[in-house]
């Protein structure tokens, strides 16, 4: 489908204005909605990229920058070391609370646009995996991919390092894909096995699918990108949040 990516809005929120990035199908009717969270540069080219995918297969999606509250509105950082040092360092900087907040926020923003049916998915990468694993405990939430969440494994996501994640599964109630990298430094293989099992435990409705690579894999830009591994999980995301959320009312002219 061809889609429309210059839409924004800013949405009020607990902890002031957080600027969203919309993408939509041009073609008029309702379509689900999708929240995006990014990684720790916010809206990057990438993302963006992932954002229009998403978006060509028939979805509203908003893509909301995580750190509003800590930078000014539009402020993509950069994928070198002093701008993975600044995310790093707003991700425990922000409350729980907040990332919450955002998180029903940008909900609420996609269910209540004339473009979008009510049905709502959340996809996320890296800190957004992680953001999305917590976004998936709201109720309204039918279906969650993650591209390896970060934190979860440490309970090190937010203000003092101490997040409550892995307590609050059972909250869990849509279907979860979880994703993940063999070779990635920053969930180890004991961490996977803590999250595998507490999902389990917990009896939720959940996929696992790990390949052999690194963090980052996803990410169109660098040397850890692999667009055959990419392409594979795209379609597997896709086929999540188009069997749980439908495929909206899209209007043909005749």
């Amino acid at each position: 489908m061809i889609i429309t990516d210059t839409e924004s809005a800013d949405i009020d929120t607990p902890t002031g204005l957080m600027r969203t990035y919309l993408f939509r199908p041009v073609a008029e009717g309702r379509y689900p909605g999708l929240v995006l969270f990014s990684e720790i540069f916010q809206v990057t080219g990438p993302i963006r990229r992932i954002a229009a995918m998403l978006a060509s297969h028939g979805f509203v999606v908003a893509a909301p920058e995580i750190y509003h509250e800590l930078e000014p509105a539009g402020t993509v950082l950069a994928y070198d070391e002093a701008g993975a040092e600044r995310g790093n360092r707003h991700k425990t900087t922000k409350t729980l609370s907040s990332y919450d907040g955002d998180a029903r926020a940008a909900l609420d923003c996609l269910r209540s646009s004339p473009h979008c049916t009510g049905k709502l998915g959340v996809m996320g990468i890296c800190i957004g995996g992680h953001l999305a694993f917590r976004a998936a405990m709201q109720p309204d939430v039918l279906a969650t991919t993650c591209f390896y969440a970060t934190d979860i494994h440490k309970r090190s996501l937010c203000e003092g390092m101490r997040d409550n994640s892995l307590d609050r599964i059972r909250e869990i109630t849509g279907e979860l894909l979880m994703i993940w990298g063999r070779q990635d430094p920053h969930i180890p293989r004991e961490g996977r096995a803590l999250i595998y099992n507490a999902l389990s435990d917990a009896g939720t409705h959940f996929q696992w699918h790990e390949f052999n690579n690194a963090h980052a894999f996803l990410r169109d830009e660098g040397p850890r990108y692999d667009p055959a591994t990419a392409q594979i999980c795209y379609v597997m995301a896709l086929e999540l949040f188009t069997r749980k959320l439908g495929e909206g009312d899209r209007r043909t002219i005749a």
